[in-house]
């Protein structure tokens, strides 16, 4: 059974940071392609980041420059370092492995101004 559990979320001022963590069990880890998502309240879900199972990493426009993202495959777990953030992350941000469409359960992320 394929489990991403998300963790790292909370509440922080505008121009902090937080780390986020998604820990994958069941699956191979380190074959799969892997995405950082977030829906804002009332909005679609809105890919933020993905990182190849080769490590190179692709990001969104509105993130570029401040997030980053990277994996440890030996604990199969996925990173998000976010700083500089704004108001406009507040969001619950989601894991997900592409290929299975495998989804987490999600972490609120929350930015006051």
């Amino acid at each position: 059974q394929v489990q991403l559990v998300e963790s790292g979320g909370g509440l922080v001022q505008a121009g902090g940071s937080l780390r986020l963590s998604c820990a994958a069990s069941g699956i191979i880890f380190s074959i799969y392609d892997m995405g950082w998502y977030r829906q804002a309240p009332g909005k679609q879900h809105e890919w933020v980041a993905s990182i190849l199972s080769g490590g190179s990493a692709n990001y969104a426009d509105s993130v570029k420059g401040r997030f980053t993202i990277f994996r440890d495959n030996a604990k199969n777990t996925v990173y998000l370092q976010m700083n500089s953030l704004k108001a406009e992350d507040t969001a619950v941000y989601y894991c997900r492995i592409p290929q299975r469409n495998y989804w987490g359960q999600g972490t609120q992320v929350t930015v006051s101004s």
